[in-house]
């Protein structure tokens, strides 16, 4: 068995290998760039090694550094985790020539399917189905167009060694081919290295479904069913679960045998992911094959009983599987959240900044919290933004869906803006609910953007006797903190709470809390500044996020995020009388929404400019955002340069 393994990343995949190697006993290595100097992984490891400034480029990407580590601390072996060197070729070689264990699969495998073209080829020998499209290199933009034309829009572009949803563009028409082709080549370019693209047709309303597979160096090679992943944005996975409500076990059985056969033509060894592409007839069709862990390889984990960092680290060590086909089974049903550092309030800009409150909802029977930050760390702009993941697990998939539901509302976030409300909306809603989903989902039922889970009725008038309850706590604090007039003075009883237009009626007492005459059973502890309570309405339990703001609170629970102004009744009915204030107009300002790096300045100054006009890039945790003209205008001034660094809400350009 390994003695030693550096794990050659950082944040929750980094944690995740640790507490598998710990388990096994096996000793631990952490690498870390500047900005993880103060990262749980570098405190969970027996040892840590420095390696560089916070790009990824001189830090985590830079194989001599590692190779380095493994030197000086004695590391016989190196887990990749995902993302950074862990598809990269030449470095198992290097390890390998160093007689340092690489813990997945061997060079072969990870160059015959990290290039996307001839991992398309070799699908083809091997009996598995392929998605119609263009698999040779293309010359240019205008070479792009032309392919595009042959196989028929809508297509996809997609960096030859591209993953993680980075390195990819839908196109339907020629206009979207000339913009997207050159972002793709150099998204490609700046995360993996390599900026060849192919080009194939994109099937609409599909859903996207992968297939675990696991070989040893025996010649075994297994699946571990499948997972659904069809609940993305901007081609990025949000919510994953095993198995998926569309497959049969028919379906699963076919699948499975084909990427077996893919894995068997390579001589893979260790975990890795067939990915598919699934029509409404359950057609399939082979998209690319990852060769390392998945981000969400935890469902999977929960649903088949096994921990497949343990499984990789003993394929690595030369063991055999101590486990056949017939005996992977599916028991149960899990689903994962990935929990972003992004606002979806805002176009889901990513947000960067310090981890102000970050409290995980706590781990009971069937919730797992898979993360890598701490309270008071930073979301940098340097690696992705995702928090962290969590994974419940239930007898049924709307067993595990309501777990999610009430882990979501006690999750506790602030500084950076973050997902979860976003999420808890995608858990209640009727078609994820069913399990009438595809990769277009969030597109289709958000087209608008987010704005927040609808707030039924029945959730209001419980926010309003919760805000109520709150402000009499508050009220009752302050009258004994002043007390200059002793007993004779009693918080209010009646109140008023307005949500939007809406103004609730809500009475007080020992006895009873009521709404619009209507009785509220709430029954809930709550002291001035808890920032998450849990209110009981009868059996029904309801984690609430607290925040006070001007003249009330602004309640969180079930996706739903609403400013309640509170007042006692006497007060209210003066509110009416209120000027509201208008805010600036700052639609003749470009604004830079979120911290990033200026990639891209299209216009100048003088230059006239139409509404959807690309204006300028802004580059943010790995990822090209093309900022347009919201109205016609001309460009009267520009505030920045190419290659400057820019904070959320700067000024780019004044339009007139």
């Amino acid at each position: 068995m390994l003695k030693k393994i550096l794990i050659a990343n950082r944040g929750e995949i980094a944690c995740r290998v640790i507490r598998t190697a710990k388990k096994m006993g096996i000793a631990t290595v952490a690498v870390y760039s500047d900005a993880d100097a103060r990262s749980p992984h570098v405190e969970m490891a027996d040892e840590a090694v420095h390696i560089g400034p916070a790009a990824a480029s001189e830090s985590y990407l830079v194989a001599d550094k590692i190779i380095a580590a493994c030197k000086e601390t004695g590391a016989d072996a190196v887990h990749p985790g995902y993302g950074f060197l862990s598809e990269r070729e030449s470095f198992a070689k290097q390890l390998a020539d160093e007689n340092i264990t690489f813990i997945g699969p061997p060079p072969n495998a990870i160059a015959a399917m990290g290039d996307k073209i001839e991992s398309k080829k070799l699908a083809e020998k091997a009996g598995v189905s392929v998605v119609p499209g263009h698999i040779g290199e293309i010359d240019d933009t205008d070479h792009a167009v032309k392919i595009a034309t042959e196989i028929g829009y809508p297509v996809m572009m997609k960096a030859s060694a591209g993953g993680g949803g980075k390195g990819m563009r839908l196109a339907y028409s020629e206009k979207d081919v000339r913009e997207g082709f050159e972002a793709t080549k150099r998204e490609g370019l700046s995360s993996f290295g390599d900026d060849r693209v192919f080009i194939e047709k994109f099937i609409e309303q599909p859903r996207h479904i992968e297939i675990q597979v696991l070989g040893d160096k025996h010649g075994n090679i297994v699946y571990l069913n499948e997972r659904e992943c069809s609940i993305q944005r901007r081609h990025q996975k949000v919510v994953e679960e095993a198995p998926s409500p569309f497959v049969d076990t028919k379906m699963r059985k076919a699948m499975g045998e084909q990427a077996v056969a893919l894995a068997a033509a390579v001589d893979y060894q260790s975990a890795g992911t067939v990915e598919l592409i699934v029509g409404a007839d359950k057609s399939f069709y082979f998209l690319e094959m990852n060769t390392r862990l998945q981000v969400e390889h935890p469902v999977t984990e929960q649903i088949t009983g096994l921990d497949l960092v343990e499984q990789m680290i003993r394929v690595a060590a030369g063991e055999e599987l101590d486990f056949t086909q017939d005996d992977v089974q599916i028991n149960g049903w899990s689903i994962e959240n990935r929990v972003y550092a992004e606002d979806p309030y805002r176009g889901f800009l990513p947000s960067t900044g310090r981890l102000v409150r970050y409290r995980p909802p706590a781990i009971t029977k069937g919730i797992r919290v898979d993360d890598g930050v701490a309270e008071g760390g930073e979301v940098s702009i340097h690696y992705d933004p995702m928090i962290a993941k969590l994974i419940t697990y239930a007898d049924t998939r709307e067993e595990a869906i309501d777990l999610q539901i009430a882990a979501l509302d006690q999750f506790e976030i602030d500084g950076p803006g973050h997902n979860i409300d976003f999420l808890s909306a995608i858990m209640q809603h009727p078609k994820f609910r069913s399990g009438d989903i595809s990769t277009a989902f969030i597109a289709e039922e958000y087209p608008d953007g987010f704005g927040g889970a609808t707030l039924s009725d029945e959730l209001l008038t419980r926010f309003a006797a919760i805000a109520a309850f709150i402000a009499t706590a508050h009220a009752d604090r302050n009258l004994r903190i002043d007390n200059q007039l002793g007993d004779r003075l009693r918080p209010p009883s009646e109140w008023r709470v307005k949500s939007g237009d809406t103004m609730l009626e809500v009475s007080i007492s020992e006895d009873a809390v009521v709404v619009n005459g209507e009785e509220a059973p709430l029954s809930m502890a709550y002291t001035p500044g808890d920032a998450l309570a849990l209110a009981e309405f009868g059996e029904d339990e309801l984690a609430v996020r607290i925040e006070q703001i001007r003249s009330g609170f602004r309640l969180t629970a079930h996706g739903a995020s609403h400013d309640l102004q509170v007042l006692p009744a006497h007060i209210a009915r003066h509110a009416v009388h209120m000027i509201e204030k208008e805010p600036p107009d700052l639609s003749k300002y470009l604004l830079c929404p979120m911290p990033g790096l200026l990639v891209k300045l299209h216009v100048g100054e003088g230059d006239k400019v139409e509404a959807g006009q690309p204006l300028a890039i802004v580059e943010a945790m790995k990822m090209e955002n093309i900022l347009r003209a919201e109205k016609a205008g001309t460009v009267q001034s520009v505030s920045v340069a190419e290659g400057e660094s820019l904070a959320v809400d700067a000024i780019i350009l004044e339009m007139e």
